[in-house]
Parts: C-alpha cells; structure tokens; sequence
C-alpha cells in the first residue's frame, strides 16, 4: 500500500472513526492483498509509512470475495474487475485478507 493511500486511511481515520470504515482491497496476488491488510489492521510492517505502529483494527476485504462480490452489480462488476476475476487467485486473496481479518478481533 502506498504512502499517499496510508494517508488518506489514517485522515479518514481520525475524522471519522474506525468503526465507520470498511477497507475495500483490490489487491493482485495474496502476499500484496495480506500487506495490505495487515497495514489497515496493525500497521505498516515496513515501519516505513503514515501507519507505521498505528493499529487502526479496520474492517478490511477484497473485492472478489463471494460477500463483497454480490454487493456489487454484475454490469459493475463486469466492467471494473471483468476477466481479472477469472485470472486471479480469488481463493488466496480471500484468505490472506480474512486472515487478517480474524486478527482484529
């Protein structure tokens, strides 16, 4: 996860709360999506960004995980995600995302 995107998280944050936000990853590979999660939930582990040895405990999840997959229109989701979700490893994104997930708790 980039800086600029650490730091709009951790503005979003503060002037709303953890409680109001829900993370939304769209990450390509399971190593990326858990790095990103672990970002939101406990912090950067490169101790490098805004969320270094910040806990933030968000909700966090991927965009092809079955739940989120059926909040979003099938025309929506044809068009903004469409053949990645056939190519990418939706089992292992799911995975490290809720891995992270259950971290929180």
């Amino acid at each position: 996860m980039d800086l600029q995107s650490q730091e709009a998280i951790k503005r979003l944050a503060e002037e709303h709360g953890t409680d109001r936000l829900l993370v939304l990853l769209g990450s390509p590979d399971p190593e990326a999506a858990e790095i990103a999660a672990e970002t939101v939930v406990l912090g950067d582990p490169t101790y490098a960004g805004p969320l270094a040895e910040t806990q933030l405990g968000l909700e966090v999840y991927h965009v092809l995980e079955d739940n989120i997959r059926m909040e979003i229109p099938p025309e929506v989701f044809e068009e903004q995600i469409g053949v990645m979700a056939d190519v990418l490893d939706a089992e292992g994104l799911a995975e490290a995302v809720a891995g992270m997930r259950a971290k929180r708790e």
